[in-house]
């Protein structure tokens, strides 16, 4: 069967992709940057890749005509203040080009809409439903609400709360009632409905066995991770302070909090769980969900995560117009130094960031964070998926990964933290030598002051941890 695949770089389209590939599908991958999409060798047999940009409605003529089956995997929440508007268009175009196609099915994930008061973010993904259901074929739709799996954006929130807050002040939608689902589950739910005629033409409500306020999240996750927490609700805090509470404790942008936050406010429960019956699938609850998630992160094992979306940094580009760094008008740091094991400094490039930190000055590291995340930057808060693989495309700390081939030993960073211009740090080894180059494309005087003020930092720095790379 012919399986169109959109937002195949996402957090879901990445699960998805191996499983459909292990039943046997040929699956066609829609990405809108071809860069940034690592598909392994195995894969290559039963994929094919287009880059498509869904708002460009001449583009959308490269979705091949011969698929049976698509997925609708795509949404812009975080990444653009008219987000609402662009997510229409997207699927406007969409719906238009599938017409023309022999495609049979589409599946669209969505979120849960019962409430009366949606807010802006479930009324952008009903409109999208809306949209999406005027076109030839049979459109399925499955509204989730939390998502609990390793890498997911609502896990990783819970779970900075917990662990970085023994006492919470927090705001009345903690008592907001949600159904969680684990991951597991949800994909288990997108792959058996494919060419399922009972769900055709509808839509399901998808969640887990428990329905639970959000505090009652939190606190169970707090005996799950062996810590004491105490949680005090008050009816004072507005909704943008509350986004800017769950912005600066936790790990997500500016942006997505803000869209977490006004969905937070109304009960996202299942009005009908018929769909478990359909399809034969008993969903496990939220403790269980949080066993299996924790088992993955100990084993290492993160499929995917929110962080690897350009939207969890506010910022919109193709890695391919930066992989080639400028030289004109440009300012350089250049360090190099001897390499002695060429192995063991591989090894400490590949760990670099995240929990490991960068080898020299972690704490200007942090503060450099920290300043990044007041001006409504990414700063430190995305870490790395994998503590020592690196693909193109991943975050590292406020970094985004533009080219990484350790065999040829060269590692190439892109800054996504608020800049007055453009930074890239490189570092490659050659004839035994680390070479390692922070290059700055300054934009206006801002951008060529702003060098001067960092200048004296970066001598001892980037050069305390070349040293410390190679020793």
């Amino acid at each position: 069967m012919r399986v169109l695949l959109t937002g195949a770089t996402g957090y879901i389209g990445k699960r998805l992709l191996p499983i459909l590939i292990r039943q046997g599908h040929q699956i066609t991958c829609m990405v809108r940057d071809k860069e940034r999409f690592i598909l392994p060798d195995s894969f290559r047999e039963q994929v094919d890749v287009i880059e498509v940009d869904l708002l460009d409605d001449s583009a959308v003529k490269k979705i091949p005509e011969d698929i049976d089956v698509a997925y609708y995997l795509v949404h812009s929440m975080s990444t653009h203040s008219d987000y609402a508007e662009l997510e229409a268009r997207s699927a406007e175009n969409f719906r238009d080009r599938l017409a023309e196609t022999h495609v049979e099915q589409l599946i669209y994930l969505s979120g849960i809409v019962n409430d009366d008061n949606l807010s802006e973010h479930l009324n952008s993904r009903k409109r999208v439903e809306q949209i999406l259901s005027e076109g030839p074929y049979h459109l399925t739709t499955f509204r989730a609400g939390i998502i609990i799996g390793s890498g997911s954006a609502s896990f990783e929130i819970i779970r900075d709360l917990v662990e970085k807050l023994p006492v919470m002040i927090a705001p009345r939608w903690l008592k907001s009632q949600c159904q969680p689902i684990g991951i597991r589950d949800v994909l288990e739910i997108l792959v058996k409905a494919i060419h399922r005629p009972e769900c055709y033409d509808a839509s399901f409500d998808i969640g887990g066995s428990d329905v639970l306020s959000y505090k009652e999240m939190l606190l169970q996750m707090a005996q799950k991770r062996g810590l004491k927490r105490r949680i005090f609700t008050v009816p004072v805090m507005t909704p943008r302070l509350s986004s800017y509470w769950l912005y600066f404790v936790t790990s997500t942008s500016f942006r997505l909090a803000k869209a977490l936050v006004d969905s937070m406010k109304i009960n996202v429960v299942c009005a009908d769980d018929s769909i478990n019956d359909i399809l034969d699938i008993r969903p496990v609850g939220y403790q269980e969900a949080l066993d299996r998630t924790f088992q993955a992160i100990e084993t290492d094992r993160i499929d995917s995560s929110w962080k690897d979306a350009f939207s969890s940094g506010d910022l919109d580009y193709k890695l391919s117009d930066f992989i080639r760094v400028p030289s004109y008008g440009c300012f350089k740091d250049v360090q190099k130094m001897p390499v002695v094991d060429r192995e063991q400094t591989l090894n400490r490039i590949w760990s670099i960031g995240g929990h490991q930190g960068w080898y020299y000055g972690d704490w200007l590291w942090r503060l450099r964070g920290f300043l990044d995340k007041m001006v409504g930057g990414v700063g430190l808060r995305r870490g790395r998926t994998h503590p020592n693989i690196i693909h193109d495309g991943d975050a590292i700390d406020f970094w985004r990964v533009l080219f990484a081939d350790r065999e040829d030993g060269r590692l190439l960073l892109f800054a996504e933290m608020r800049l007055p211009g453009e930074a890239w740090l490189e570092f490659r080894i050659e004839n035994q030598n680390l070479v390692q180059t922070a290059t700055f494309r300054p934009k206006g005087l801002l951008g060529r002051l702003y060098w001067y003020s960092v200048l004296p930092f970066h001598g001892f720095i980037f050069k305390g941890m070349c040293r410390r790379l190679v020793a």
